[in-house]
């Protein structure tokens, strides 16, 4: 199985075996912005990957966007990788090809050999300048009406608060994305790391900001707990870094808030792969599509 993950700055592949096991990989620069360039590196990644590839040749690519109802194509994604829209990579590989959303393909990469592995009602969230996400039912990703299900990022928070990049006042992403947080804390960051960074050495400031933000995805998380029904939450991307100062207080917050059934709580887990499971997920679905 080849899987290709499409990002504005770099370009993964990999071969994985049918036991989820990493055969090759690969990690190229995008070079957005010269669209002969980087469909060219997508297409010269898929060749040297094809040198490891044992069984029949099914190849998966994930990029951001929208993708089209038979997954061809991405059909939507503005603003990003010119080009990107509508183009068949079947065509142009020479190889029947599945396209999806990179933030499907992180979930199923986790529930097919990751920390969700075995379970059939998951939603994950990507946490990270933005906020991406993914839901799994019955086993099988969720895309909805025109591919657009999963953007649990853009769920409202705050009615009062500004607008996300779809018009959505104090979405998900509003309240914790790193796009946000020299917003969020009134220019005295620039980034997540830098008040988490303050947070560990108990900054009341940063405390207080930290704090709010955690409170505020809690929120949408027990209301996704509460909607779905999910076994398990997983949280990816680059702030789930933050480990414990996220994850122990996500937990307090859960707590005050979701439904809880049978004494139970929606357990909240870190996503076992990192920056290849866009890859590792769109090799999967390249050969569920196929089958």
């Amino acid at each position: 199985m080849i899987g290709i993950d499409l990002g504005g700055t770099r370009i993964k592949g990999i071969v994985l075996d049918v036991n989820g096991k990493i055969v090759q990989q690969i990690v190229l620069p995008t070079n957005d912005g010269e669209e002969g360039v980087w469909k060219g590196v997508v297409k010269a990644a898929v060749e040297d990957l094809l040198k490891y590839e044992e069984g029949p040749i099914t190849i998966g690519i994930s990029a951001p966007g929208l993708p089209n109802e038979d997954h061809s194509a991405i059909a939507y994604m503005p603003g990003r990788l010119h080009g990107l829209e509508h183009f068949k990579w079947t065509d142009f590989l020479g190889y029947k090809t599945a396209v999806l959303n990179d933030g499907i393909a992180a979930l199923l990469a986790e529930a097919r050999y990751g920390i969700a592995k075995d379970k059939k009602h998951v939603v994950m969230l990507t946490l990270g300048t933005g906020v991406g996400g993914a839901i799994m039912i019955d086993g099988k990703p969720y895309f909805g009406h025109n591919k657009k299900a999963g953007h649990i990022g853009h769920m409202v928070i705050n009615d009062a608060g500004d607008c996300d990049v779809t018009g959505m006042p104090g979405s998900i992403e509003e309240c914790i994305g790193n796009c946000t947080i020299e917003k969020r804390s009134n220019g005295k960051y620039t980034s997540t790391r830098q008040l988490l960074d303050d947070y560990a050495l108990g900054n009341e400031y940063a405390n207080q900001v930290w704090l709010k933000s955690v409170q505020q995805l809690a929120i949408g998380l027990a209301s996704l707990a509460n909607v779905l029904s999910p076994e398990v939450i997983v949280l990816g991307g680059g702030i789930t870094e933050a480990n414990e100062h996220l994850f122990a207080p996500l937990e307090g917050f859960m707590k005050q808030y979701e439904w809880k059934v049978s004494e139970q709580y929606t357990p909240i887990v870190k996503a076992h792969y990192g920056e290849m499971a866009g890859a590792i997920g769109a090799a999967c679905f390249g050969l569920e599509w196929q089958q």
